[in-house]
């Protein structure tokens, strides 16, 4: 018995790789639309899982998505101690949060005299001072990425530096590294200065110091004006989030900033809704072109199906070789059109989004699926031969 079993299956299977090399122009073919729809359907997949991911944990073009600052109770402004930046997590479920504290002041600046010579500017010209310090998470998230690259400079040149914007600069008349002097009242500070690019923000009229220089400068030891955070997450997590925290900021509150928490679920559902629109189309378009490859087919095999049928093999055996031959369609064209899907969303990520699309190891299987369905309903033209009879084939009727 099980002789019989083993040798009706390698027959059935020597049988499907005939029907699979019966017309290898036809066969080319109907791989090529089914890898075609695959690719496309693998690209616009990882397209698709690439940007939630980057929308819900790498969603860093907006900076920060929550801030934490004091609860303010009349018009003079309150300060928090710099102890609750200790009290941040860096770590959730959803990912590693981006944390920067910031001590913001009004100071006079101008440039100290070389060689004797007055200043160039009278001390009075006034500038908003920005004393910032950061967690080790991505500061990029929470600070400007100029002002990001000018501390990794000043790393590497072991000296301590601050940032001017652009427009300050400017206004000054400055050098790069020519030194400028920070005064309050009658404490004062000189210090080299980077200049950063214009960015059409206010960070163009600040000027940006390391936080316990600021706190000494403005005599705010120990204390910050706000804490501004990067949350990976969808903005309910995010939310859950700041009420977790909100216990322990004691004087404080947290607050996610909508309008990019709320963005990013909306950016997310219109990118998401067109891509799976577009996935359907190519499936429903893959679909009917091979099915109407089958249908020559099914055209072409009436009378190995009659042979098949007048020798006793069964409708259902027949048309199982039938849906086996199409599935192995379906898997060789998925496996290579898949493939080179997810290296076309690299390509399509970088030339349209200016990032490389990062691949998701769940397309593939995914893509692969689709294809080979698809190729499996595309073969309901072949339910046609189930209903040839044998004698009819024999005459020679159509």
């Amino acid at each position: 018995m099980a002789s019989t079993r083993s040798q009706n299956r390698q027959m059935f299977w020597r049988i499907v790789w005939h029907l699979l090399g019966a017309n290898r122009g036809r066969l080319f073919v109907i791989l090529l639309a089914l890898g075609a729809g695959a690719a496309v359907t693998a690209a616009l997949l990882n397209l698709q899982v690439d940007a939630k991911r980057r929308l819900t944990t790498d969603f860093k073009t907006f900076g920060p998505n929550v801030v934490i600052s004091p609860r303010n109770s009349g018009a003079a402004p309150m300060l928090l101690s710099d102890a609750v930046f200790a009290r941040i997590p860096t770590r959730i479920p959803s990912g590693e949060v981006a944390a920067a504290e910031f001590l913001y002041g009004v100071v006079e600046i101008s440039v100290p005299p070389v060689g004797g010579q007055v200043d160039r500017i009278t001390p009075n010209m006034r500038v908003v001072l920005v004393g910032y310090a950061h967690s080790d998470v991505e500061p990029r998230r929470v600070l400007p990425p100029a002002l990001v690259d000018a501390e990794e400079k000043w790393r590497y040149l072991g000296s301590l530096r601050c940032a001017i914007g652009a427009k300050a600069a400017a206004t000054l008349k400055v050098k790069e590294y020519g030194g400028i002097r920070l005064i309050n009242g009658s404490q004062s500070y000189e210090i080299a200065e980077s200049i950063l690019p214009a960015t059409g923000g206010p960070e163009d009229n600040q000027v940006f110091v390391y936080l316990d220089i600021a706190q000494s400068l403005l005599g705010k030891s120990g204390q910050i004006s706000v804490i501004q955070l990067s949350v990976p997450g969808s903005s309910q997590q995010v939310q859950r989030f700041v009420e977790m925290l909100e216990p322990s900021l004691g004087g404080a509150q947290g607050r996610p900033i909508r309008q990019f928490t709320d963005a990013q679920a909306k950016i997310y559902d219109r990118i998401s809704g067109l891509l799976n629109f577009t996935v359907a189309i190519v499936l429903a378009l893959t679909a009917l072109c091979v099915m109407a490859a089958m249908t020559n087919v099914a055209m072409e095999r009436r009378n190995d199906v009659g042979s098949m049928k007048a020798i006793g093999g069964a409708t259902r055996r027949v048309l199982r070789l039938f849906l086996a031959e199409a599935a192995l369609l379906g898997l060789g064209g998925g496996a290579l059109g898949a493939a080179v899907g997810i290296l076309l969303s690299i390509w399509l990520g970088k030339q349209v989004f200016g990032v490389a699309a990062q691949p998701r190891l769940i397309v593939y299987p995914v893509a692969v699926a689709l294809t080979m369905m698809v190729a499996i309903l595309s073969a309901y033209p072949l339910r046609r031969l189930a209903r040839i009879r044998p004698a009819s084939v024999f005459r020679g009727e159509g």
